[in-house]
């Protein structure tokens, strides 16, 4: 069964976050070679009562939409469809780049809209076109890593090239946290910008990824934009780019804003999407940063926490 596609139309703004609590759900200055859009900010709406519904879902995948092994359970695909047939559309937001998940895509039957590499991307399944993309200045990523490095020590270090066909580059000493998504190894880390690059990922030998996420945004403040995106997954992306901005630009595509929208998502890189969403929904196997934001809180990916709030809300 094909997950849920959407289809490009016409579209309105957006609208900016508010402080909410969460609630359990029981079981049942651009550094970039191109400038960053930014998305739209507005007053998140507070429905005045009754069930509410939404013109479309966006979720994360990795420790929210995917149980481990990459898998989408049938309970998961099942409540997808019921939102679907109930008219939402369904946005896949990762911070996996185009070419590390575009198979994966296909293996799960996705034909929509996918927002990648941390929101600098927008991918048309469908098609297998690349409908944007933002960069990250090269130049301005060997000096914020510099920056970093001045106060951490070395860094191991990491990039994903631009495009639907660039490569991950890994310099000697970096380790992939995510086992099946490719990368190429380069002799050292000049080779790293031989080509334009959506991201740049960095690991620390001691450092936790709190640690060296929170060091890293004191040091590149106002270069690049440092997210937390998973067990050992500290990133830097084009300064202003987040998951918020590239979901609101793929909203657009489709004639909706974050009033129509319904969000989850496990770990800080999901933040600005939850944020700008009218209501965000945090697996129970979050990140606190996530929790802190969310206005609801579900079982976790491996107990199908997306399908329960989807069952919920469109049944």
């Amino acid at each position: 069964m094909a997950l849920p596609s959407a289809h490009p139309s016409p579209a309105p703004p957006g609208a900016p976050p508010h402080p909410h609590t969460p609630v359990l759900t029981q079981p049942g200055p651009a550094q970039a070679e191109s400038a960053p859009w930014r998305a739209p900010t507005r007053e998140r709406p507070r429905p005045a009562g009754g069930r509410r519904t939404y013109g479309l879902v966006a979720t994360d995948l990795d420790g929210t939409l995917l149980r481990a092994g990459d898998r989408v359970s049938a309970r998961t695909r099942a409540a997808l469809e019921l939102a679907r047939g109930a008219g939402a559309r369904h946005i896949v937001v990762t911070g996996r780049p185009v070419p590390g998940v575009r198979g994966l895509l296909d293996e799960l039957g996705y034909e929509g809209i996918a927002v990648c590499g941390q929101g600098a991307q927008v991918y048309d399944a469908a098609t297998g076109r690349m409908l944007s993309a933002l960069t990250l200045d090269r130049e301005t990523a060997a000096t914020a890593l510099g920056k970093i490095e001045a106060e951490t020590g070395a860094l191991y270090a990491a990039v994903d090239q631009d495009g639907a066909d660039g490569h991950t580059l890994i310099e000697p000493g970096y380790r992939m946290a995510h086992p099946t998504l490719p990368a190429r190894p380069v002799p050292h880390r000049d080779a790293l910008w031989e080509r334009p690059i959506a991201k740049v990922l960095v690991r620390h030998p001691e450092l936790t990824d709190d640690e060296l996420a929170a060091t890293a945004r004191s040091a590149v403040d106002g270069l690049a934009t440092v997210t937390m995106a998973g067990p050992g997954t500290v990133e830097l992306q084009p300064l202003g780019v987040t998951k918020a901005t590239g979901l609101a630009r793929a909203a657009e595509l489709l004639g909706l804003g974050p009033a129509d929208t319904l969000a989850f998502g496990d770990m800080p890189n999901d933040v600005p999407m939850l944020q700008w969403a009218a209501h965000g929904v945090a697996m129970a196997n979050s990140h606190p940063e996530l929790l802190a934001v969310a206005d609801e809180v579900t079982t976790s990916n491996e107990e199908d926490g997306v399908a329960r709030v989807l069952e919920r809300v469109y049944g």
